[in-house]
């Protein structure tokens, strides 16, 4: 029995130290709390306040066509998340800030021991491997994912790991990786990765067929599994598309992808080498020229490094995809087509991290094997990419950038002073936000005819455009991601661009707003929350009400009343 148990951790001592350093990674998440400096792009600007919104809405379970009232006059519940997510429910058991922790924990280690055990398969065990296996799969678990993605990029290697051994065992498959490919559906996405993910295992799947002249049931079955549990759990689209009337989804005037061939051929190199925000990599300063170093080595001792080339090879052809998708010649396929001008098929690039890493792991192994002192060679590659990933960690980066913590972004004893000012319950008025994230109010309670979701009716977005027409026209760029996506439902400002954070230390003023006041009233806006002081609000039929601020808020509210 002891020595069972020496030989266990002798074999996972590097998994163990990683742990440990993932617990570190976590820290200033439990330590800080809300005091801790988060992303806002896609985080604090919207996605954690879509999971607080519908978790206190009373309206999880309610049919596509409910509207929710906070936002645009009734948010119609298909644009939000669907009831079998459990993000939603950690957002309903937990206090937000607490939800969001409890996430990045999953997450994390969800991320290391589904590439820790990919790996180890990969090397099927070998203990001079469980250093690389470890390091690599750890500086997988650490990086900046997207943290709404939950494990949308952070469970893939464990969903690899799980179907492969469904492939090499079939009936004899241990139950637990069953149950990896039917709880991951739950905490991630089919629409950002795993729809790519099933269809490459489906096409791995056709491959078997036709080389072994045989059917692999149990693969076939897992695939099926784990298709069904997407369909279910997104009950919502579906029902939506096939049952119901629905609502013109503003996605129906896309109108992305105008890129000239060398604007395209610019954002292949960026994003082979820098990646997506949505997907980040984190792979030039170590892992590539690790990759590189590796081939060159593999040349001079005449072996084979197939796999690590067709590594390299998918992340060639993938952030070539991603950016042809934004080249105005496909603009012919999106206009013949709905589904390719609504649906992102550039989005299979959220494959790319996980084969970055694998590549990372791949070229360690040649390294250790065929280069002298290959071992401390290796362990210095892997504590140099760590060295580049732990400043990313959330609150040291965004401190150091100098955006708002949780508790300022959304400054919950600034908005309670302006909703005691007006006096009402904010069913009963609605308000529009100028240079600031309209989801601050939505947060805070108040109910906003802007927002920004992923999904809303069409109509309505034709209606809120001319309120904000005047603006937009002063402004080419503004006007163009507005009418060509307009995901983000704003009161764009022309001489402000898309910059929606500034602080009460900010020294801007809004000059001239032109802004349609009365389509504004006739919408039901009662009232403006603008970050900066508006000039000439009397001409617009804006009465200056207070403005509002204190210690422990990074902003300065002025609040007009609309009063045309």
């Amino acid at each position: 029995m002891l020595s069972t148990i020496s030989r266990t951790i002798s074999t996972h001592k590097w998994a163990a130290l990683a742990c440990l350093l993932i617990i570190a990674y976590l820290l200033p998440y439990f330590i800080l709390g809300e005091d801790t400096h988060i992303r806002v792009h896609d985080n604090l600007d919207s996605n954690i306040v879509w999971y607080k919104m519908l978790a206190e809405s009373g309206q999880i379970f309610a049919p596509p066509s409910t509207t929710l009232p906070y936002a645009i006059n009734g948010l119609p519940r298909s644009a939000l998340s669907s009831s079998l997510d459990l993000m939603v429910w950690l957002y309903v058991w937990f206090e937000p800030f607490t939800a969001y922790t409890i996430n990045q924990t999953i997450m994390r280690f969800v991320a290391f021991f589904g590439m820790y055990g990919l790996l180890r398969y990969f090397f099927r065990s070998s203990q001079k491997s469980n250093l690389i296996a470890a390091g690599a799969a750890l500086c997988f678990a650490i990086l900046p994912f997207w943290p709404s993605g939950a494990l949308s990029i952070a469970g893939l290697p464990l969903a690899l790991w799980a179907f492969l051994k469904v492939r090499e065992h079939g009936k004899h498959t241990p139950v637990g990786y069953w149950l990896i490919i039917g709880l991951l559906p739950f905490h991630s996405s089919l629409i950002l990765s795993f729809v790519f993910f099933l269809s490459l295992m489906a096409l791995l799947w056709v491959i078997d067929w036709v080389r072994m002249k045989q059917v692999n049931l149990a693969l076939f079955l897992a695939l099926a599994l784990m298709s069904s549990i997407y369909l279910i759990k997104n009950y919502l689209v579906i029902i939506s598309m096939f049952f119901s009337e629905g609502f013109t989804s503003h996605r129906a005037e896309f109108d992305l992808g105008h890129n000239s061939f060398g604007d395209t051929l610019n954002l292949f190199s960026e994003n082979f080498l820098t990646a997506h925000t949505h997907d980040m990599s984190v792979h030039l300063q170590v892992i590539l020229p690790a990759i590189v170093l590796a081939v060159f080595v593999a040349f001079f001792k005449k072996i084979r490094f197939d796999y690590l080339a067709l590594a390299m090879l998918a992340n060639f052809l993938l952030s070539l995809w991603y950016a042809f998708w934004y080249w105005e010649g496909m603009r012919v396929l999106k206009d013949a087509s709905m589904i390719f001008n609504t649906f992102n098929f550039s989005r299979i690039h959220f494959l790319s991290p996980v084969i970055w890493y694998i590549a990372f792991a791949l070229a360690l192994v040649i390294l250790m094997k065929y280069v002298k002192w290959g071992k401390w060679i290796v362990a210095s590659l892997i504590i140099l990419q760590l060295m580049v990933l732990f400043p990313l960690n959330e609150e040291t980066k965004y401190s150091r950038i100098g955006t708002p913590t949780f508790e300022e972004f959304y400054s919950q004893e600034l908005f309670a002073e302006i909703k005691q000012y007006i006096g009402k319950d904010p069913e009963d008025y609605r308000v529009v936000s100028i240079a600031m994230h309209p989801t601050i109010a939505q947060y805070n309670g108040l109910y906003t005819l802007d927002t920004y979701n992923v999904t809303y009716p069409l109509s309505y977005k034709h209606q809120f455009r001319q309120i904000i027409a005047p603006e937009l026209a002063k402004n080419q760029t503004l006007e163009s991601y507005f009418d060509t996506w307009g995901g983000r439902l704003y009161m764009y400002i022309a001489e402000l661009g898309k910059d929606y954070l500034f602080s009460k230390n900010s020294d801007e003023v809004i000059d001239q707003l032109d802004i349609n006041t009365k389509q504004l009233h006739d919408m039901g806006g009662d009232y403006v929350l603008s970050a900066l002081p508006i000039s000439n609000h009397q001409e617009l039929g804006l009465v200056f009400e207070q403005s509002f601020e204190n210690a422990s808020s990074p902003w300065k509210i002025y609040l007009y009343r609309v009063e045309v």
